[in-house]
Order: C-alpha cells, then sequence, then structure tokens
C-alpha cells in the first residue's frame, strides 16, 4: 500500500472522529465548552471523563459524520478559540494534576480570514509552548488526518500513538506537490517523500507506539484503553521535575 493510499484511508468517510473514541474508551464523559475570550469551537471537543475509574481530561478534534455535521464542525479545522479551548482544559486539569489524553484528526488549522484576525498562529504557538512545560501527564494519540501545526498543537505529549493508517505531516500531499512541483497532480510523489506514514513515523521515533487497525475499530478502541490503563499510572507516579525533563529529552533527541 503506498503512502497515499494511507491518507486517503485517513480521510475516509467511515473513519471514526475524535467523538467516538471518547464514547467508546471513557466514561461519564461532561463535555465543557469555550475559551472565555470569543466562543465555543465545535471542531474540538473536550472535556472531564473517565478511564477505569481514572479521572482524565480527554480533548478530540471532531470533523463530524454527515455533512450538516461536517460543516458544523468545519470539517475537523479548528479556529482559534478551539486551541484556547484546548489549552484551558489542559491547564484546568495540570491544576487537579489529571491526565490529558488528546486526539488528534485535523486536516490542519483553519486559515480563514476570521480566524488569522483572532489569532491563529498565536494560539497554536501559545499551546506548543504551554504544553511542553505542562506539569501533568499528556498522551495524544493521531486517529486520523495529523496535519501540519493544527496538528502539533495538541501533539506535544509525552508520549505520541498513531492509528495504523492514520498519517502525520508537515503539510498535505496537495500543497506540497503544488509548492515543490507546481504541478498538484504529483500528488502521489509528494506523499512518499513526506514519509507521512504510521510505520514511517514510528521508525523516525516520532511516535511510540502504532495501534493495529487489522482487527477492526473495536479492537483498537480496547488496545488503547488497556495501553491508557497501563502507562498514566506510571506517568502521575512522576515528579513534575522527571515528568518535564522527560519530555524535554523527547523533543530534544528528534
Amino acid at each position: 500500500m503506498s503512502a497515499y493510499d494511507k491518507v486517503l484511508l485517513a480521510r475516509a468517510k467511515d473513519r471514526p472522529t475524535g467523538m467516538s473514541y471518547i464514547e467508546n474508551i471513557f466514561s461519564a464523559f461532561v463535555e465543557l465548552h469555550g475559551d472565555r475570550r470569543f466562543g465555543d469551537d465545535p471542531a474540538i471537543v473536550g472535556g472531564l471523563a473517565e478511564l477505569e475509574g481514572m479521572p482524565v481530561t480527554v480533548i478530540a478534534m471532531e470533523k463530524g459524520g454527515d455533512m450538516k455535521e461536517k460543516v458544523r464542525r468545519n470539517f475537523g479545522s479548528p479556529n482559534p478559540e478551539g486551541y484556547r479551548k484546548a489549552l484551558r482544559l489542559m491547564k484546568q486539569a495540570e491544576k487537579f494534576h489529571r491526565p490529558v489524553v488528546c486526539f488528534v484528526d485535523t486536516s490542519g488549522a483553519y486559515c480563514g480570514l476570521g480566524a488569522e484576525e483572532r489569532g491563529q498562529g498565536q494560539a497554536i504557538a501559545e499551546n506548543l509552548l504551554e504544553m511542553i512545560d505542562l506539569k501533568t501527564p499528556v498522551v495524544s494519540i493521531l486517529v486520523g488526518e495529523g496535519g501540519s501545526g493544527g496538528a502539533l498543537a495538541m501533539a506535544v505529549a509525552d508520549q505520541v500513538w498513531i492509528l495504523e493508517n492514520a498519517v502525520y505531516s508537515v503539510i498535505s500531499p496537495e500543497g506540497c506537490a503544488s509548492i515543490l512541483w507546481k504541478d498538484p497532480k504529483r500528488v502521489k510523489d509528494a506523499a512518499d517523500c513526506l514519509h507521512i506514514t504510521a510505520q514511517d513515523m514510528a521508525e523516525l521515533g516520532v511516535v511510540e507506539k502504532v495501534i493495529s487497525e487489522e482487527e477492526g475499530f473495536d479492537c483498537a478502541y480496547a488496545q488503547i484503553k488497556e495501553e491508557l490503563c497501563a502507562l498514566l499510572p506510571s506517568l502521575l507516579a512522576l515528579t513534575p521535575e522527571e515528568l518535564l525533563e522527560k519530555r524535554y529529552q523527547r523533543f530534544r533527541n528528534f
């Protein structure tokens, strides 16, 4: 299977969206809204939940199911208020020493005029800056598309996992082909050059774990739940200083 075939799988209409992971992995989810600056962004869903009795903060990018829902969710492309909402929830989790679990699935941050006027670049930069210093465990899981800074703004974590047919890249293959060769038809060549597949990410050391999709998404949900239950207590046992040093070294090692 080519890299671009993986891109198409990551974008598939029947692929589970962020809410599916919340509903199938966690219990007692209570959604929280708004960034307390501008408004609520439906492209990012977040709140409190339980993982086998453990309180967690869970945040997911949500693309929506049918067309009406996709439009309401802006096709999973967050505005600045979405990233600020995510950061607000992360800082709340830090206050109560709850672990944070993020599900990443976006083609990229929204690049509309309103988003730029409200500080899209700054919102992403603030997330990067704050997440590297967040004094509570963070695990980010790439479940579909991981596009550019829009994805990275929720993936500065102690561990990053990726679904077998998800992708993670600095730019879309279409955008890369247009910039490098001025020819969007060379999208398959661009996908190969970008090394964007889950297998590439594991080989490069960008992710710690690849979640299998071979036996279906019910098994993927179960594997994620089991792995989180095993990992989070060990991260919670670290002192804040140990946690931050390990996270810092993770990114320095790149």
